[in-house]
């Protein structure tokens, strides 16, 4: 089989578990894998993870190329690069993909660099298209969308002549399949041939930090835009959200004025979401917006103004002030309970 049809995912792990995002561009790197006629491999790199990647298989995976070495147990960033340029040069794979995340992009560049090819940053979908330049038609590309401009234009990417491609995909993004508990992968033992001196730092103490808010794993989000960026209404919201057993989130203008972090932020430069139920308040609903919240299974919508894009997308719309409409779902709410 030529190896150029296959598809390689850079595998991250945290405390000795797989990160989600991994499994989602599993996914993904099935569907891409299958229209060129290829199969999924991986690049995991860590200490002790055998036992944990088997899971991996259970998302498509065939192979995973495991690199194991007590010094690896934390992320540094050149003894995994040079992991990753050392198992893509033995594979050869056509498609690389590494999470748009803090270890996924350091990562990324420094193997674009090594391999000195392409590499699309944040993207937001992965398809398999044909690219024509002047007389030469490239056929299976990959065509990275992304986008750009600060999210006002959505922007296809193309390197046909970049071997392999590369892109960083946003966490969320990619919908995660069913696992199939049926499938295996074979995990291939890699040698790990860093030096010490590789080692430029080392890792003391590793402190985390959670998020003050899991959008991703909630089933029902309470969202603000501009139109219900005030105090009053903020506070409207989240007490529904609390109510209705969700999370608040927002639009990216209500993160730019100051008023949320951006762990609430929902779009295409924020996150992907995929809950039972999007409530939208105050939010007009651009393209950037919707393209974070679209999937969602039921959304309602609530804003003063009828044209409100957000209404062509919504399953339920309420035209009416957004302190006053949430005001009354929290009374309805607390008597019907």
């Amino acid at each position: 089989m030529d190896s150029k049809k296959n598809v390689m995912v850079f595998i991250e792990s945290r405390s000795g578990k797989i990160a989600e995002v991994s499994l989602e561009l599993l996914s993904a790197a099935g569907r891409l894998a299958q229209e060129l006629g290829g199969s999924v491999e991986a690049v995991a790199i860590g200490h002790n993870l055998a036992e944990e990647l088997k899971i991996l298989g259970h998302y498509g995976c065939q192979r995973v190329y495991y690199t194991d070495d007590e010094r690896l147990t934390h992320f540094t960033s050149i003894p995994y690069a040079k992991t990753v340029v050392k198992i893509i040069k033995q594979c050869q794979p056509g498609i690389v993909l590494f999470g748009a995340t803090t270890m996924g992009r350091d990562v990324a560049p420094r193997v674009a660099s090594a391999l000195k090819c392409g590499l699309t940053a944040d993207c937001t979908d992965l398809q398999i298209g044909e690219h024509k330049i002047k007389d030469v038609t490239y056929k299976n590309t990959l065509m990275q969308i992304r986008p750009a401009f600060g999210g006002n234009i959505v922007a296809t990417i193309v390197s046909p002549e970049s071997v392999p491609s590369m892109a960083t995909v946003r966490e969320g993004v990619m919908k995660m399949i069913a696992p199939d508990t049926g499938k295996t992968a074979e995990i291939i033992q890699e040698t790990c041939l860093l030096d010490d001196d590789d080692f430029l730092t080392e890792v003391l103490e590793v402190i985390r930090e959670e998020k003050q808010v899991n959008l991703k794993a909630a089933q029902v989000i309470v969202s603000a835009g501009m139109g219900a960026v005030d105090p009053e209404a903020i506070a409207l919201a989240k007490n529904l959200a609390k109510l209705l057993g969700g999370e608040l989130g927002c639009s990216r203008p209500v993160v730019d004025s100051g008023v949320l972090d951006k762990d609430h932020q929902v779009g295409q430069t924020g996150i992907t979401v995929r809950p039972n139920l999007y409530i939208a308040c105050g939010i007009s609903g651009q393209i950037q917006h919707r393209a974070g919240m679209s999937e969602a299974k039921r959304i309602i919508a609530i804003n003063k103004d009828p044209l409100a894009p957000i209404f062509g997308l919504a399953h339920y719309g309420i035209v009416g002030d957004v302190k006053d409409v949430l005001g009354k779902m929290i009374k309805a709410y607390k008597t019907k309970s």
